[in-house]
């Protein structure tokens, strides 16, 4: 079977409050899938439906494998050492000790106590936890929240090896330069419900290929939005928006110093859908 979650009419409430609203969706073995919404979407609370950690009010969820989860926030003693943490998740999983401790670049931190960590070294670590049971599906959420440049990139690094290992990663975030960089899917939350799902190639498909023209004049321009100083619209058509601007340009006797043109990232398309939910 090709299928690692199924996930049909899910529906969540707190009260009066229905957060997730018959929500339906597969994960395939072996893919990364993102999750995105914005602040309240039902992003953490769908994962923890899935996860088992949170009750639903109706829906099915069927899960084909075993799973390793890293929570957006999680916590451990204070005084708990790293390798001593790593050792007693391995008896509560009944696994054998392996690299993965020096996987994930913890060897300098084995005596070092959990409260004395940086946020970075405590990702490290729940992510090496998450993974002791040798799970076939891992959800991460928001799992580069507070790390470093450099710490970013190694994350990243071993997410696609995982990948590589045939692992199936359903994940949450907000950064969505990491979600364009590693996802093979994105599924778009809105208002409870899923406004879009598919490859980013097919949300700039379905949302439409759109460009910023960033202009630099001597004098400003009308109708356009000025960031770093350059006047920025928004356009479908280059050719047509550019001629336009460089004409009225042209007719006022404005000089052009700089003209850049940057196709619409993933962080706009999804922009644009958030936008209509409000």
């Amino acid at each position: 079977m090709n299928v690692a979650i199924q996930i049909d009419h899910l529906i969540k409430s707190y009260g009066t409050n229905t957060v997730v609203k018959d929500i339906s969706f597969t994960v395939k073995h072996g893919e990364i899938f993102a999750l995105l919404g914005t602040n309240g979407a039902g992003k953490t609370t769908i994962l923890e439906c899935i996860e088992g950690l949170r009750k639903y009010d109706n829906g099915h969820i069927k899960i084909n494998g075993k799973i390793g989860v890293q929570l957006q926030s999680s916590s451990l003693p204070a005084n708990i050492k790293a390798i001593e943490a790593y050792k007693l998740f391995c008896k509560w999983n009944k696994a054998q000790e392996n690299e993965l401790f020096n996987v994930f670049d913890l060897e300098p931190l084995k005596n070092k106590q959990y409260k004395d960590m940086s946020t970075g070294q405590k990702r490290r670590l729940h992510l090496a936890l998450a993974l002791i049971g040798n799970p076939d599906i891992i959800f991460l959420d928001e799992p580069t929240a507070g790390l470093d440049v450099e710490g970013r990139i190694s994350l990243h690094s071993q997410i696609r090896k995982l990948k590589e290992q045939g692992k199936t990663i359903i994940m949450a975030s907000h950064d969505m330069a990491e979600v364009e960089s590693l996802s093979d899917r994105v599924a778009i939350l809105k208002d409870g419900k899923i406004a879009f799902i598919g490859t980013t190639a097919e949300l700039t498909n379905n949302v439409g290929t759109k460009y910023r023209i960033f202009i630099k004049t001597k004098n400003p321009l009308q109708n356009a939005v000025f960031e770093q100083g350059y006047w920025v619209f928004t356009a479908e058509n280059i050719s047509n928006t550019l001629y336009e601007l460089l004409k009225t340009c042209k007719q006022t006797k404005n000089t052009v110093l700089d003209v850049k043109i940057e196709r619409a990232t993933l962080e706009q398309l999804f922009m644009d859908i958030a936008k209509e939910e409000k």
